[in-house]
């Protein structure tokens, strides 16, 4: 068996949003009960994790790496056609990912039990993203 489903979501601009509730609402209506659940998200400048979900100071702490490791307008890009977090959202976006697979046991994410799934917004302004999730199993 297999379904798909969309997920839309409209971001404020950078940070995380939790689309735990989302996703597992997708697994349940599949009506798969053991199987893979694929999640991939439609766009080059934001990406998917599978992330702590009870302190929001892990999200925080993610983003002040990121912006150490890739920062806005730094000199050595030349992709700027859309401001100074253009090309910096392209490479944070390749770093951590277009896609996740959690496993479906029982009818639900096998996910653990401070696990959440997470977009991730790579650029300050607000945007719609859209999110495939793809249930496949017995």
């Amino acid at each position: 068996m297999i379904s798909q489903s969309e997920i839309r979501i409209s971001t404020e601009g950078r940070g995380t949003y939790d689309l735990s509730h989302s996703v597992r609402e997708a697994v349940r209506e599949s009506g798969v009960s053991t199987g893979l659940c694929h999640v991939f998200v439609c766009h080059t400048s934001a990406s998917l994790m599978l992330c702590e979900n009870a302190d929001p100071s892990v999200m925080r702490d993610m983003e002040s790496f990121m912006a150490r490791q890739v920062p806005d307008g730094d000199p050595m890009f030349t992709h700027t056609a859309e401001g100074p977090d253009d090309m910096a959202a392209h490479v944070r976006s390749v770093l951590t990912g277009s896609e996740l697979n959690v496993p479906v046991r029982d009818g639900q994410c096998a996910l653990g039990t401070w696990q959440g799934v997470y977009l991730w917004e790579h650029r300050h302004a607000p945007h719609s993203r859209r999110v495939i999730v793809t249930v496949q199993g017995d």
